[in-house]
């Protein structure tokens, strides 16, 4: 039986001194390897010329760099985003975006091969859990943006983990990725710079709350009485909403970093002055913001984004209750930016 290649994003640090000491190899080794995986970001083994040609050779025999192979893009027109659907070793495909702003450029990375939270506006939703991505499969997604921008003279500034599946439910991989991306011999990507998405498992916000990090969390809320949201997001039948702001005050409290409360405009669904008030009550006093966006479509779902008209009325009670809050620019309606448009584009019948 053939051993399988180590997967050297997998690996911490740590992790990578153990196993290049297995190949009988000084354990400074990892360190340069280390640099040239996340600072240079090699995609062969070739590449690590200081290396000698002997131990790139066994490397490259027992080891993978875990490219991601592209399958599908979709650009937009203004060319400012980018979405890619990547294929896995196994065959399996996760989607990534790259969002360019005036002085940000942005990764959205995927956490699982689908979500079982099954929202039901949302494309990843529909298509149901495949499996969990392993810290490199997360990490990978990052650095295969930030190889794109580097060939443009860029870096990448921001990682949002808003792709497919739910961090919080893929917890161990998810923090080791940040690690890994946070790592200051490394790729040195700031926590402040990374945001992580949850639609809300409230005993993981707790935990993320304990690990001393300074990354911003943010919570697909989507609704502000449970009635709706246990519609709109199913999870909230398990963690309803006082549970829910509840662990958000302890990370807050924790953390000292604001919560985003990330709200999709559904048309005549969530966008009425009654939900406006509901969120405002629930927001009093908390160190808290609202990004605004209407709702990305998909094709098992009938509602629709909210207008502007409707959006600026929601906004209008927010700005009278003193609810900070972001219209957040819609991005990539036309190339099917939305989670798991593109993957679901590219199933098989």
């Amino acid at each position: 039986m053939t051993e399988r290649p180590v997967r050297l994003y997998d690996l911490d640090l740590d992790a990578l001194e153990s196993f290049l000491e297995s190949m009988e190899e000084p354990s400074y080794r990892a360190q340069q390897i280390w640099e040239w995986l996340y600072v240079h970001l090699v995609d062969s083994h070739d590449e690590m010329t200081n290396l000698p040609k002997s131990l790139r050779q066994r490397l490259a025999e027992k080891t993978t760099i875990q490219l991601l192979e592209v399958v599908d893009t979709a650009r937009s027109r203004d060319g400012r985003t980018r979405k890619d659907l990547l294929q896995l070793p196994d065959g399996e495909t996760v989607e990534a975006v790259l969002m360019r702003y005036e002085r940000r450029r942005t990764a959205c990375l995927s956490t699982q091969v689908g979500c079982a939270m099954g929202c039901p506006f949302c494309a990843t939703g529909q298509m149901g859990f495949c499996r969990n991505l392993s810290s490199g499969e997360i990490v990978a997604q990052a650095l295969h943006f930030a190889r794109h921008l580097q060939d443009e003279g860029e870096h990448l500034t921001n990682v949002v983990l808003m792709g497919m599946g739910e961090p919080l439910a893929n917890y161990e991989a998810t923090l080791e990725a940040i690690h890994r991306l946070n790592h200051p011999d490394g790729f040195r990507l700031g926590q402040r710079h990374i945001t992580l998405s949850t639609v809300g498992i409230v005993p993981e916000i707790r935990r993320l709350a304990r690990e001393g990090l300074q990354i911003t969390l943010a919570v697909s809320l989507h609704a502000a009485t449970d009635d709706l949201r246990d519609r709109l997001v199913p999870v909230n039948r398990r963690y309803p909403l006082d549970a829910l702001f509840d662990a958000c005050s302890t990370y807050i409290d924790l953390t000292g970093r604001r919560v985003s409360f990330e709200w999709a405009l559904v048309e005549g669904v969530n966008d009425t002055p009654e939900q406006a008030h509901a969120l405002a009550d629930r927001l009093e006093g908390m160190l808290a913001h609202v990004n605004l966006i209407p709702l990305n479509p998909s094709p098992e779902y009938r509602g629709t984004g909210s207008a502007s008209g409707r959006i600026d009325a929601f906004a209008a009670i927010l700005d009278q209750r003193h609810v900070p809050y972001t219209i957040r620019v819609r991005r990539g309606v036309a190339i099917q930016a939305g989670c798991g448009q593109l993957r679901q584009r590219n199933r098989r019948p």
